[in-house]
């Protein structure tokens, strides 16, 4: 059992920097005198209905091994609707949940000013009061959750960055499956293209969705080692890692290794996965339970999943991309219970296995790669391949991603660039140093 975290009884109010001086309180309405056992009915917030599935189903564990009984009380919404209705629900100051999930992408908003410690429980010493818990999880998971050294949100997933291929065209067409630089991955995307008319790789173009715009390029960027903030939440984008990154996707499409698809999960990426245009691409491992199986259900056995190249001048052979953090809304007269019920569904060994048979999600902590349940266990889509020992062999590979206040901010100016350079408007260079200035500009940092 995880040692229960201590009780808060202090009701939380002050003014924070969200564009104007406003009241946020975490007081959910009612007493705030904490429950320390016996029933308890928790709020839980999230915009994944997997997510309510795999904790209604851990309620009996965390009955067994805190001295709580839980009943759930979900609410689901999208990513950004969710933090959009925490925050005014903790201005009113009542009607906050218990417990919320934030999608990776919607998180940066609770890192403006002082929003995350005044409102979400730190979840710092409960970690530290696990013995070993602690050095056990992967710090690059914890890295987009944390502000100023403290933890705010426990991640859902480790989602390595792995490049999926159609192993019988791989076959068919002589083609090398461990080809092992993405400049020789490049070389012969090329003459796929032209003797087959199909890519090896994919960047999404639809301008409106600036998030998929942006994860094509990241996914590589981070890859190569480059990133977007530094720990402190300073822009690095404008670096050689990036442009060398960028030059490569830009030189990918005027050879045809490269695809432009508008999305990665519509009927455009399902067209081009029927009809032999895409034939591999670099993805996060999620994309196989929801891009490949949904699209394309009939070519189950064909795909298989390796690391991805390195490329020659450097980095690491994969990146992360995705991720939902969940987190406890402080002060509250079931904080104490709603940190139990996740350290003691999402966080134990049982939990971490539980999570990844049943919705992928790889676990967060590094002594749960040595399971032999998982390290067994085959995956039918990909051909009977034993994915989960590649996945343990990429691990020292994570990349941390820090995140900033101001993130909505360059994705919005960076997919416009983005989609510049691949048109061949601007060169990659001017491409990013455009976004660096107009991102400093709206930003004032």
């Amino acid at each position: 059992m995880f040692p229960a975290s201590p009780t808060r009884r202090t009701l939380l109010r002050g003014a924070l920097g969200l564009g104007a001086a406003t009241a946020l309180t975490a007081c959910g309405g009612g007493s705030t005198t904490a429950r320390t056992s016996g029933d308890v009915t928790l709020s839980l917030w999230t915009h994944d209905p997997g997510y309510e599935d795999f904790f209604r189903k851990g309620i009996p564990e965390a009955d067994r091994l805190t001295d709580f009984r839980y009943h759930l009380d979900v609410t689901r919404a999208g990513p950004a609707d969710l933090v959009t209705k925490l925050l005014a629900q903790a201005v009113a100051g009542r009607g906050t949940p218990d417990a919320i999930g934030f999608e990776i992408g919607s998180f940066p908003r609770m890192l403006r000013g002082d929003i995350a410690p005044r409102l979400l429980h730190d979840l710092t010493p409960d970690i530290d009061a696990v013995p070993g818990l602690k050095d056990d999880l992967l710090p690059a998971r914890l890295a987009p959750y944390s502000k100023d050294g403290r933890l705010y949100a426990l991640d859902s997933d480790t989602p390595m960055v792995v490049y999926y291929y159609r192993d019988d065209l791989f076959s068919q067409w002589n083609l090398p499956t461990d080809t092992a630089t993405w400049e020789e991955y490049a070389e012969l995307g090329a003459r796929v293209h032209k003797d087959h008319g199909a890519s090896l790789c994919v960047v999404s173009t639809v301008g409106s969705d600036t998030g998929q715009v942006v994860q094509s390029f990241q996914m590589l960027l981070y890859q190569r080692g480059g990133a977007f903030f530094d720990a402190d939440g300073n822009l690095v984008l404008d670096s050689p890692e990036a442009e060398e990154t960028l030059r490569f996707l830009c030189e990918g499409l005027r050879t045809g290794f490269v695809i432009d698809i508008s999305d990665y999960y519509g009927a455009a990426m399902q067209t081009a996965l029927k009809t032999n245009k895409v034939v591999g691409l670099p993805m996060a491992i999620w994309y196989k339970n929801y891009g490949l199986i949904p699209n394309v259900p009939e070519q189950k056995g064909r795909w298989r999943v390796r690391g991805l190249p390195r490329f020659t001048k450097g980095g690491g052979i994969t990146a992360a991309l995705g991720g939902t953090g969940f987190g406890v809304v402080k002060d509250k007269a079931n904080t104490e219970a709603a940190v139990d019920f996740l350290l003691n569904t999402w966080l134990t060994h049982e939990g971490q296995v539980r999570r990844f048979t049943e919705t992928g999600y790889l676990p967060t902590r590094r002594s749960v790669y040595e399971d032999p349940q998982l390290n067994a266990a085959k995956d039918d889509f990909c051909g009977g391949q034993q994915l989960f020992r590649l996945y343990r062999s990429l691990l020292p590979d994570v990349p941390a991603f820090y995140q900033s206040p101001d993130q909505s901010i360059l994705f919005d100016v960076l997919a416009g660039n983005l989609l510049r350079a691949y048109r061949g408007d601007v060169s990659p260079r001017q491409a990013l140093k455009q976004t660096a200035a107009d991102y400093r500009d709206q930003a004032g940092r």
